[in-house]
C-alpha cells in the first residue's frame, strides 16, 4: 500500500522530516525507497531548504556514525549524498586500504566511471543494513562527476577508500545496495568481524569462508 510519503511533493516531505530535532531516521533494507532510482535534483528544494537538508544529512551521518549518507537512506528519493571520513584507523589499515581523511562533501547528481581496470575487495557495511558486513570488489579508482550543493561542477578522481565511499553512496542513488555487489559467502555479522576478520585485508576470510578475491 502506498504511503502519504510516496505522493508528497519532495519539498513538503523534507520539511516534514526536518520538523523534528536531532538526526533523521535511517531507513532499513526492505523499504522501497532504497530500491528505486532517485530523482535528479533540479531545484525541487529551494536553497534554504536544501541547506537545512544537507545539514540534517551531515548530523545523521555523524550520529550513526558513518562515512556517508544518501538521501534515499532517510526516505528522500533525490540524487543527493554527503560523505566525510576522518579515517581514524591504524597505519597498517591506512596503507592496505588506501584510507585517507576526506573532508565533508556534498554530492549532487553524482555519477562515476572506472579509471583503469583494477578492482580491490574489502569488507564494507551500510547503515541501512545494520549488523552485517560483506566483501565487495570495487573499482580501485573512479572519476566522479556531478555538482556540489551550490551547483558548482564536480569532476574529480578518487582512489582507494575514498573511491569506495563515493561508489557506495552513488549506488544508493541508483537503487543499489552494497549486498547486490557483495560476495555472498563473505557475509559476516559485526560480532564475527570483530572476533575473526578484523585484519586490514580479507585474505583470511576468503580462505576460511570459501570465496575468491580479484
Amino acid at each position: 500500500m502506498a504511503t502519504p510519503r510516496d505522493h508528497a511533493p519532495l519539498a513538503e516531505q523534507v520539511e516534514q522530516l526536518l520538523a523534528g530535532e536531532g538526526p533523521l531516521t535511517v531507513v532499513a533494507a526492505g523499504d522501497p525507497v532504497l530500491r528505486r532510482p532517485a530523482e535528479r535534483f533540479d531545484g525541487q528544494l529551494d536553497p534554504a531548504l536544501l541547506a537545512r537538508f544537507v545539514e540534517a544529512l551531515r548530523l545523521t551521518m555523524h550520529a550513526a556514525p558513518g562515512v556517508g549518507v544518501a538521501a534515499p537512506q532517510v526516505g528522500v528519493a533525490l540524487r543527493i549524498a554527503v560523505i566525510e571520513d576522518p579515517a581514524p584507523v591504524p597505519e597498517e589499515v591506512r596503507l592496505v586500504r588506501g584510507r585517507v581523511p576526506q573532508p565533508f562533501r556534498v554530492l549532487v547528481n553524482p555519477s562515476y566511471e572506472p579509471v583503469g581496470p583494477e578492482r580491490v575487495a574489502f569488507f564494507e557495511g551500510c547503515l541501512s543494513v545494520p549488523g552485517w558486513q560483506a566483501v565487495v570488489a570495487r573499482h580501485a579508482q573512479v572519476r566522479l562527476t556531478g555538482e556540489d550543493e551550490r551547483g558548482r561542477p564536480l569532476d574529480e578522481v578518487f582512489t582507494g577508500w575514498p573511491a569506495r565511499i563515493v561508489q557506495h553512496e552513488t549506488d544508493h542513488l541508483d537503487g543499489t545496495l552494497y549486498l547486490d555487489r557483495a560476495e555472498p559467502r563473505s557475509l559476516s555479522s559485526n560480532q564475527a568481524m570483530a572476533e575473526r576478520w578484523a585484519q586490514p585485508a580479507p585474505d583470511r576470510a576468503a580462505e576460511a569462508l570459501g570465496f575468491e578475491l580479484p
